[in-house]
C-alpha cells in the first residue's frame, strides 16, 4: 500500500527531482520540468505549483538558501533539496516503481460502456483509434530514436514504456477488430439485435437481473 506522505501531489515529486540536480528558484524549476517533459509523465495541476513549493518547505523537504534579483524582476527565492527531501524522493520512486496501483484510463471507461454503441459504429470508431495509435507510434519511435542519439537511455525509459503500452494496445485492438469484422466475437448477435430491434435479448435481461440483485446478508 502507498504511504501517506506529507506532500503527496506528484508535482512535489517532480520538484524534488529537479532540485536534486541543483538549487533553483521556482520559475527555473517550472521551466526545467516543462523542458524535460515531466508534465507529460505525470498529471500536474500547475495552479498549485507555489502551494507545493510552500508545503515542501514547510515539511523541510526543501530549504530556501538565498534570494536573487535579476534586473527589474521581482526578488526570487532559491531552494535546495534537503537530506530529508532526497530520502523522500528515493522512497517515493521505490514505491512507484515497485507497487502496482489501480489506474483509470479514459479508454477503459469507454470500453466499459461499448455496448451503448451499435457494433458497426463501435468497429469504425475502434478502427479510427487504431489508425491514430499507429500514427502516434511511428512518430514516437522516430522521436525516441532521435533522442537516443543524444540522451542516455536511462533518461528516456519512460518513453520506452509509453511505446510498449501503445504497441500492446494496438495489438489488442487489431485482435478485437478481427473478431468484430469476422463475426466471431462472442455475443455479437445479441449486441446487434439489441440495437436493431430495440429489444434486449432474454439472455441479457436474465444476466442483468442476476448480477444487479443484491445478495442476502448472511452475517445476521
Amino acid at each position: 500500500m502507498p504511504k501517506r506522505r506529507k506532500v503527496s501531489n506528484l508535482l512535489a515529486l517532480a520538484v524534488l527531482s529537479a532540485l536534486a540536480q541543483r538549487p533553483m528558484h521556482p520559475y527555473e524549476i517550472a521551466t526545467a520540468l516543462r523542458t524535460w517533459g515531466k508534465d507529460q509523465d505525470m498529471e500536474f495541476k500547475w495552479g498549485s505549483f507555489y502551494t507545493v513549493i510552500r508545503n515542501l518547505d514547510k515539511h523541510h523537504l526543501i530549504d530556501a538558501v538565498e534570494s536573487v534579483r535579476e534586473g527589474r524582476r521581482p526578488e526570487r527565492t532559491v531552494y535546495r533539496i534537503t537530506d530529508a527531501g532526497r530520502a523522500e524522493l528515493v522512497d517515493w520512486a521505490r514505491e512507484l516503481v515497485s507497487t502496482p496501483m489501480p489506474e483509470h484510463p479514459r479508454f477503459r471507461a469507454g470500453l466499459s460502456v461499448l455496448a451503448a454503441l451499435h457494433p458497426d459504429e463501435a468497429t469504425g470508431l475502434l478502427r479510427q483509434r487504431l489508425d491514430l495509435l499507429d500514427d502516434a507510434l511511428r512518430q514516437d519511435r522516430e522521436t525516441l530514436d532521435a533522442h537516443l542519439r543524444e540522451v542516455p537511455r536511462l533518461f528516456l525509459v519512460e518513453s520506452e514504456y509509453d511505446l510498449a503500452m501503445r504497441a500492446a494496445e494496438a495489438a489488442w485492438l487489431r485482435g478485437l477488430l478481427a473478431e468484430l469484422t469476422s463475426g466471431s466475437y462472442p455475443g455479437l448477435d445479441f449486441w446487434r439485435a439489441y440495437h436493431e430491434t430495440g429489444e434486449i435479448p432474454p439472455e441479457l435481461t436474465e444476466l442483468a437481473e442476476r448480477t444487479s440483485t443484491p445478495t442476502p446478508d448472511t452475517t445476521d
